[in-house]
């Protein structure tokens, strides 16, 4: 009588035989490429890709989650599932394309070296998540010196756009690109018939790029107003988060679901669920819904009147839009919901990357910084509460002119402010570029911005054009386009930055973007006297306009030596 033990380790080779001869005969060298990491986004994105006749192969670490997966979302469609990485690596064409979608950090790491003892030299691996750039740089050398190519991918455009097109910035070995460029381009956002996708540059060129998007994001959004569209669908309360924060993003969340700690805007919080894209362009949009709220005394329907009007001209983009529909949106009770939102903002993101590489680089972008600074204030909630009734301000807190012509000065301060919103951003990228020799190409990043990801606007096809004009433009604000336009609202946005400061209103984005105008403009600023205190106090030296190259130390007080040198800086 045969042994049960031996019985069953028989059935289970032979399982495993069935199981390998399936793979040979239907699966080996079948997919186009595999993705791993199967949470919303990654399943959205393989989907995106079945949708336009690529076959892919899935895989999650967490194993039942492909069955899963391929039992419902996947049901009736071309994709295929793995259970090991060595499965799925068998599954594919060369040289293989392996996409993960995992969360950042030491994550992405641990799945590169499972997969180096499984690839070939020229395979290639790419990274979708949100990884910081500099590991992105890390990554793209290791990889190569493995013989193997790796791609560093910003994907904007939260759930919706994995689905049905995201933006996409690959970044990293140029010689994958031939390789991934058909799948890329076919699954990305379109604006006509041209693919919101394109080579970025080098190493972590492509992360660096999606960075710098979230940061400008953070600003337009300070700029304007809440940013939670809800809808009741299928029954259930469901809500569009479109979050300020860093490092989140956009999507439908069931309301009850909803982490209420995030504010969006004055009186406004929500909170997204993590690796989303996140938001410049928020804060600027911020303040004109505070400062018609707070100047004006203006019902959130006649504001979302207003934001319908001005995303018919200039202003015309998703987040103005989305505003639109968030202030007319009525709770069960019939009156509006944005009014009954917290306004505390929590940050965990790319916000404060763009801030600190700013930094690093000794680029002024100060619209992010202070995108990010404002977070940090709304966050102090209680002691805001408290301080509101211990300090004062200003006896006047309405605005006393015409209302029609003030709404008008905000709109032009807006589209000015968002402006140097992309001056900023498309400079810290230049410098970045020069730091690490990449080759970025603006215009074709511009392109990649203007459809699948939360700022896209027709404001960027004009950025585009700047670019095709002038591939060496020095700053957007000396294309003749932006030039033109910054003079022409000029006016009015000094008289909203000046009614904000008397009525007692903050309008921090605003503000910082003017005065980095007027900087930027200045022939001559005060760092003469910090160049003479900083020699003062340590005999740091200074340069005189004459003697260039030339630093020179003065005995400001009498009691000190005299030096001078021609090599030492401070």
């Amino acid at each position: 009588m045969a042994n049960p033990k031996h019985h069953k380790v028989i059935v289970r080779e032979c399982q495993s035989v069935d199981r390998l001869s399936m793979l040979s005969s239907h699966l080996l060298r079948r997919a186009d490429i595999a993705l791993i990491g199967l949470a919303v986004m990654g399943q959205n994105l393989i989907l995106n890709m079945n949708d336009h006749g690529y076959v892919v192969c899935a895989f999650n670490r967490t194993v039942e989650k492909v069955d899963r997966f391929l039992e419902n979302e996947a049901k009736g469609t071309k994709i295929i599932g793995a259970k090991s990485m060595k499965e799925m690596v068998a599954t594919l064409k060369k040289p293989r394309r392996v996409m993960m979608l995992v969360k950042a950090g030491p994550a992405v790491d641990d799945f590169i070296e499972m997969l180096l003892p499984l690839l070939e030299a020229g395979d290639i691996i790419i990274d979708g998540g949100n990884s910081e750039y500099k590991d992105s740089n890390r990554r793209s050398k290791y990889l190569e010196s493995k013989g193997l190519l790796f791609v560093g991918s910003g994907v904007s455009g939260g759930e919706d756009g994995a689905r049905y097109g995201p933006s996409l910035m690959p970044g990293g070995s140029e010689k994958a690109w031939v390789h991934i460029k058909p799948i890329f381009q076919s699954i990305a956002a379109k604006v006509g018939k041209e693919p919101c996708c394109d080579w970025v540059g080098e190493d972590g060129a492509g992360h660096f790029v999606k960075m710098v998007h979230n940061g400008i994001e953070y600003g337009d959004m300070q700029l304007s107003a809440p940013l939670i569209f809800v809808d009741n669908y299928l029954g259930q309360i469901t809500a569009l988060v479109i979050i300020f924060g860093l490092g989140l993003g956009s999507g439908w969340f069931p309301f009850t679901e909803l982490p209420w700690n995030l504010p969006v805007a004055p009186g406004i919080c929500v909170g997204p669920p993590p690796n989303f894209d996140a938001p410049v362009h928020q804060l600027l949009i911020c303040e004109a819904y505070h400062l018609m709220k707070s100047a004006l005394g203006m019902s959130p329907d006649e504001m979302s009147k207003v934001f319908e009007e001005w995303n018919k001209g200039e202003l015309d983009s998703f987040l103005i839009e989305i505003t639109k529909d968030i202030l007319a949106f009525k709770d069960s009770d019939g009156t509006p919901l944005v009014e009954k939102i917290r306004d505390s903002a929590g940050q965990k993101g790319t916000g404060k990357w763009t801030a600190i590489s700013a930094l690093e680089y000794g680029m002024p972008v100060t619209l992010i910084g202070e995108s990010v600074f404002a977070r940090c204030l709304s966050s102090l909630q209680s002691e805001r509460v408290s301080a509101s009734k211990e300090l004062k301000g200003p006896s006047k807190t309405k605005y006393s002119g015409d209302k029609k012509e003030f709404i008008e000065h905000i709109r032009q301060a807006l589209y000015a402010s968002k402006i140097v919103s992309y001056a900023q951003g498309f400079m810290l990228m230049r410098e970045a570029a020069k730091e690490f020799g990449w080759k970025l190409n603006f215009g074709g990043i511009a392109l990649m911005w203007r459809g699948g990801c939360i700022i896209r606007s027709a404001f960027l096809g004009n950025i585009k054009e700047a670019f095709m004009k002038n591939p060496n433009l020095q700053n957007l604000l000396l294309d003749d386009f932006f030039k033109a336009a910054i003079h022409k609202c000029q006016d009015s946005w000094r008289t909203v930055v000046a009614a904000a400061v008397t009525l007692g209103i903050p309008t921090p984005a605003f503000s910082t973007a003017l005065a980095f105008y007027d900087g930027y403009r200045s022939a001559r600023l005060p760092a003469n006297l910090i160049q003479a205190q900083r020699d003062y106090f340590g005999a740091h030296t200074y340069e005189l306009l004459n003697e260039e190259g030339k630093f020179v130390h003065t005995n400001w007080t009498g009691h000190g030596g005299s030096v001078s040198s021609s090599t030492y800086q401070a």
